[in-house]
């Protein structure tokens, strides 16, 4: 019997011949499988919509970008290096902060102030990404419900997956990809606050550290590094019976940067109090990022930290790269497993091991 099911040229289905005679000869069976239908967009298309301020394409390109698929990788670096003369244009600003500090709060709080007025704010909330699984939470969305619902943001939750500073690898051609699309304010939050918060430094223009109020213990715990690197520090939930001792740990840690090495030349870091419940503070935070903005244009100092930043990012792409090649060498994994073990049984120095893997 003939089989008359048409078929469009890009078919939502595709139609398997699991054709299976019967025994009797006196007819055939044919199978159908759905597949999901090809929804690829020529990246002329992708690099255009993204321009328009898309923010479904914009979602699309990211992902591309974040793909490990070799098509796709070409594919999303064709699209980066399209949009690349629309890039550069945004206030890239990095917020870590101590744990509970409230940093997703803050950020839909000041987010939306700045959206409001009619900026345009992206925001690349980086999830914390289990060692054993790989899994993460990826729950920003629904902790900044009002921002995400705005037309003027653009949320973008990231796993981590084990890169060092809490920021995903690809996150810097995702920050790319936004000022693309006409978003002119970037927040970047990340996983916790430490030494590897450096990874977040290199690749914003202000950094700002969120801490809670009570100084005394806080100052002693916290790690000088962090210290020296933020360019503002807000302390946080300055409302109600806190605001007294808000203000008092405000006066603290200004005190404490006095003593410390500034992260830009030229500017003296300082601290706010902030409540992003009574929406106190955060307009004096934004004429901070833009006074400190006017600084650094004044001594040149902004143009030169970005071209620093574009050229460590080079060279931190070169390392990844090289670990990638080393690894995927035919036996190179099951090596460097026997090597582990000759280590842990004292069979060889750690040197002598690398000294093996290299030299053979």
């Amino acid at each position: 019997m003939k089989n008359n099911t048409h078929l469009p040229d890009d078919s939502a289905l595709n139609v398997m011949d699991g054709i299976a005679s019967s025994h009797d000869g006196m007819s055939a069976t044919v199978r159908k499988r759905f597949v999901k239908k090809d929804r690829t967009i020529p990246v002329e298309e992708l690099t255009e919509k993204i321009s328009n301020g898309s923010r479904l394409h914009l979602a699309k390109g990211i992902t591309l970008l974040e793909s490990i698929t070799p098509a796709d990788k070409i594919a999303g670096q064709q699209v980066l290096l399209n949009l690349l003369p629309k890039t550069g244009n945004s206030i890239r600003i990095g917020i870590t902060g101590v744990p509970g500090a409230g940093k997703s709060t803050f950020i839909e709080a000041f987010g939306l102030m700045l959206a409001n007025a009619g900026h345009h704010v992206a925001v690349l909330a980086i999830d914390p990404s289990s060692t054993i699984t790989g899994g993460s939470i990826l729950g920003d969305k629904t902790r900044m419900e009002e921002l995400a619902r705005h037309p003027g943001a653009f949320i973008r939750p990231s796993p981590t997956a084990g890169t060092l500073g809490g920021v995903h690898k690809k996150s810097r051609e995702t920050m790319l990809l936004c000022e693309a699309a006409g978003y002119d304010v970037i927040l970047i939050e990340t996983v916790g606050v430490g030494q590897s918060e450096t990874v977040v430094r290199g690749m914003v223009d202000f950094f700002m550290l969120l801490v809670l109020t009570g100084a005394g213990d806080e100052l002693q715990g916290m790690k000088k590094g962090i210290m020296e690197l933020v360019d503002g520090i807000i302390v946080h939930k300055a409302d109600g019976d806190n605001l007294k001792l808000a203000k008092k740990t405000v006066r603290e840690y200004r005190q404490l940067l006095h003593f410390l090495q500034p992260a830009s030349l030229g500017w003296t870091p300082t601290s706010l109090p902030v409540s992003s419940i009574k929406l106190t503070g955060l307009e004096e935070v934004w004429e901070t990022v833009l006074a400190f903005k006017a600084t650094m244009d004044t001594n040149t100092f902004w143009a030169e930290r970005r071209q620093s930043q574009t050229k460590d990012w080079f060279r931190s792409m070169i390392n990844d790269r090289l670990i990638d090649t080393f690894f995927a060498e035919p036996g190179r994994k099951e090596q460097v497993a026997e090597l582990e073990q000759a280590l842990l049984k004292g069979d060889i120095t750690v040197a002598g091991a690398v000294e093996r893997l290299f030299l053979g």
